[in-house]
């Protein structure tokens, strides 16, 4: 494959899912059947346009993800996001260009998206899908005072894949680093040092289940598309 579009998928399974009083990881709970986390997998395992995927989990999961489509390599969870996102980048081959990271716990994304996702990646340097805001949103202080309302038609969700060239990635976690910056999502570590990023309309249906009422949606979607 050419270097160019080499295309290294950092799938973030590490995650405890404390949120959602299981004994379990969520990503490793069955949704119709099947681990939560097999849904992204076997997408991005079946896209000619990715060429290896990372997958950041806890060993004791790693025979989960086999694929005989992509080279699947493995890394240790880190403690926070920001951690678990390096982790998969030093495992990525030297051979990538481009690093898609992605949430386990959506399993509702598609295809599309993440071709138009990684085409605008290669073209911009950075890129993320996104959902434009639904809900009038207000910022509060300390006291729940109400500051100002957010214009709406400017606010975006922000979801995963978020995809960045592996050079402008590495050099925003040394940034970051030497900064003593935390981020939530990997475009704001991008965004801490100056450079451009921008966004890729997706569906609100690329939800991360965090809940027990975000289970039960999923489920019924689940149900509802067999």
């Amino acid at each position: 494959m050419d270097r160019k579009n080499f295309t290294s998928v950092i799938l973030l399974a590490g995650g405890s899912g404390t949120r959602m009083g299981l004994n379990a990881p969520k990503q490793f709970q069955h949704l119709c059947g099947k681990a939560l986390a097999l849904y992204s997998f076997e997408l991005f395992s079946h896209l000619e346009e990715v060429s290896e995927i990372v997958v950041v989990c806890d060993p004791s999961y790693r025979t989960l993800f086999a694929s005989p489509h992509k080279s699947v390599q493995f890394a240790l969870p880190g403690k926070r996001r920001q951690d678990s996102v390096y982790h998969g980048l030093l495992a990525a081959s030297p051979e990538a260009m481009l690093i898609c990271i992605h949430d386990s716990a959506r399993p509702f994304l598609e295809k599309e998206a993440v071709q138009a996702l990684l085409k605008k990646a290669f073209d911009q340097g950075a890129a993320a899908l996104a959902a434009p805001a639904i809900n009038t949103i207000k910022q509060a202080d300390a006291s729940q005072r109400v500051k100002q309302t957010l214009p709406r038609e400017e606010l975006w969700e922000m979801q995963t894949p978020q995809a960045i060239r592996k050079d402008l990635l590495l050099k925003a976690y040394a940034h970051a680093q030497a900064n003593d910056i935390e981020a939530t999502d990997d475009l704001s570590l991008v965004e801490a040092m100056g450079a451009p990023t921008v966004l890729v309309k997706s569906s609100s249906r690329n939800f991360k289940i965090t809940t027990p009422f975000d289970w039960a949606i999923a489920e019924a979607l689940c149900a509802a598309s067999n």
